[in-house]
């Protein structure tokens, strides 16, 4: 028995035979001040401590009282007394306000109107103890994923630890905010249900937890939207509607359904519960890695993670450097944080299929606030650098994860953070949903971004065989042949001659270099296309 069941224990017996209890002993903590003072005029009857009616009567004895602990407390009593209902729990309301994390307070402003089919405007701060009583009440609903050592680690000179939060139910880390967020809503709007409007991994997480939850949920997809995406919301239990032709007809439609049926309408906005939700990601991280020097996480549209996590870490070590990463082609945390403000979109020729989520959803100004404050840097990586990281993941961790999980490891492969190497770093792995028509496009660029997949033409004669020396020479030096074609018609060359054009695939960029000299040598005509 630790020391504070010791200490209770003490105090509801004293002696072992409760009848022999003096008065200067008798001094029962359960009861109110009234009735302990009206307790103190008179002797306590001798059978008071028989006559129990919250617990059994044990040989004459005085039973053991469940005493009101407060919930942090809970870890100074062992499981079994705690499963077996010997420890009760009471809830405390503090008045007052919390210590913000956002800079400096702001001006009073008058509260808004509340909407009946729209999530209230959240408060602009997040204390660490909603981060930690969100990771109490959404460990039964969202798994603690793992944060192993890399391999990649030698590969690069920095101790990488990969927090794979790919591994959740949804393939997304964005389950946290959302199981927090929809176990925050009262009673009556669950009964009621939820409405999202987007093809986004937060729909499907919301699909997923308020099915589980038995929470009416409906989802409004485009019309031109993946087959795929649909297919997975239904399988997690939601109703899925196609309606318009793009993003903004889907909100609307959603909208109107929400003021007509008193749905409650979710958008990926940076509320409260949601940060809070996400920011539990830090705690783990924290728990994990010990001696953690610096977290890369996702930014743009993952600013919200990015945010939370923030919160967490800086609370329990502010010496941790706290880094995040976003696409070149959007970088919309840097020009936020260079404006002064949140900016909603880039007019910039983004490809978001690639992207998803990193440029789809816009964060609010809680979100922006917390990374303005918390966040060490931010810095971006090429469309380029974001594929030969996904190729990576593919061969050293036997992961498939699309561009928003490997856009934090892509930094380490541009060079763009020198100051980290032999440190402690952790990545998050926060995505891996990727659809199979772009997943096979995109491992193909990244083998030839890599070096190991080149194409060349050369000139060849019509005599016999020549086609064959140049096949017989491309299996000497060991090299894959994964296509060749003739072309004789349009060409500049003699009419007598034809030109090959052979598709190879290499071990790496050294056996790349040393089959370009060796055909170099033999064919003078050699054209070489570079990527």
């Amino acid at each position: 028995m630790n020391f504070a069941a010791q200490f209770l224990y003490s105090r509801t017996k004293k002696n072992d035979n409760p009848r022999e209890t003096s008065e200067d002993e008798y001094d029962p903590f359960w009861q109110s001040d009234e009735e302990r003072s009206a307790g103190s005029k008179q002797d306590p009857p001798c059978c008071e401590g028989l006559c129990q009616k919250d617990g059994p009567i044990r040989n004459g004895h005085t039973p053991h009282r469940s005493a009101s602990i407060a919930p942090e407390r809970l870890k100074d009593f062992g499981e079994e007394d705690y499963l077996n209902g010997d420890v009760k729990t009471w809830e405390m309301k503090i008045v007052g306000h919390p210590e913000r994390l956002l800079g400096d307070a702001a001006e009073p402003q008058k509260p808004a109107e509340p909407h009946p089919t729209s999530a209230q405007n959240p408060p602009a701060f997040i204390r660490f103890e909603d981060i930690s009583a969100a990771a109490f009440k959404i460990q039964c609903g969202v798994q603690k994923t793992p944060c192993t050592y890399s391999r990649l680690s030698k590969q690069y000179g920095v101790e990488l630890f990969l927090k794979k939060e790919h591994l959740h139910y949804t393939c997304s880390v964005k389950e946290r905010g959302v199981l927090y967020l929809l176990t925050s809503l009262r009673q009556d709007q669950q009964k009621k249900g939820v409405i999202v409007a987007s093809d986004s991994n937060f729909s499907m997480a919301v699909a997923h937890h308020a099915s589980e939850l038995r929470i009416p949920v409906f989802v409004i997809m485009a019309a031109n939207t993946s087959p795929s995406r649909p297919k997975t919301c239904r399988e997690y239990g939601a109703m899925v509607i196609s309606y318009g032709s793009t993003p903004r007809d889907s909100q609307s439609h959603a909208q109107r359904l929400a003021r007509e049926n008193g749905y409650l309408y979710l958008e990926e906005e940076d509320s409260a519960a949601y940060l809070a939700g996400l920011g539990t990601m830090g705690l783990e991280m924290y728990e994990q890695v010990p001696k953690l020097d610096a977290v890369i996480l996702p930014a743009g549209g993952h600013c919200g993670l990015l945010a939370g996590t923030a919160a967490a870490l800086k609370h329990l070590n502010p010496r941790i450097t706290v880094i995040g990463v976003e696409p070149e082609d959007c970088p919309l945390l840097q020009q936020s944080l260079k404006l002064g403000y949140p900016v909603k979109e880039l007019h910039s020729a983004t490809n978001r299929k690639l992207y998803g989520d990193l440029v789809a959803p816009p964060f609010g100004n809680n979100a922006f606030l917390l990374a303005k404050k918390l966040v060490d840097k931010v810095i971006t990586v090429r469309e380029e650098d974001v594929l030969v990281s996904m190729l990576r993941f593919q061969e050293y961790e036997r992961a498939t994860i699309d561009a928003e999980g490997a856009i934090g490891l892509a930094a380490i492969l541009a060079g763009k953070l020198p100051e980290l190497q032999g440190k402690r770093v952790a990545i998050a792995v926060c995505s891996a949903s990727m659809e199979l028509p772009l997943l096979r496009q995109c491992v193909d660029r990244a083998l030839t971004l890599d070096g190991r997949v080149s194409k060349f033409a050369v000139q060849l004669g019509e005599w016999p065989g020549d086609t064959a020396k140049l096949l017989d020479l491309l299996a000497r030096e060991g090299v894959r042949l994964l296509d060749i074609s003739h072309e004789k018609q349009f060409t500049s060359s003699s009419v007598f001659n034809v030109q090959v054009s052979c598709v190879v695939e290499t071990r790496d960029r050294q056996q790349t270099t040393q089959l370009r000299n060796v055909l170099t040598e033999r064919y003078t005509t050699l054209c070489w296309h570079e990527r």
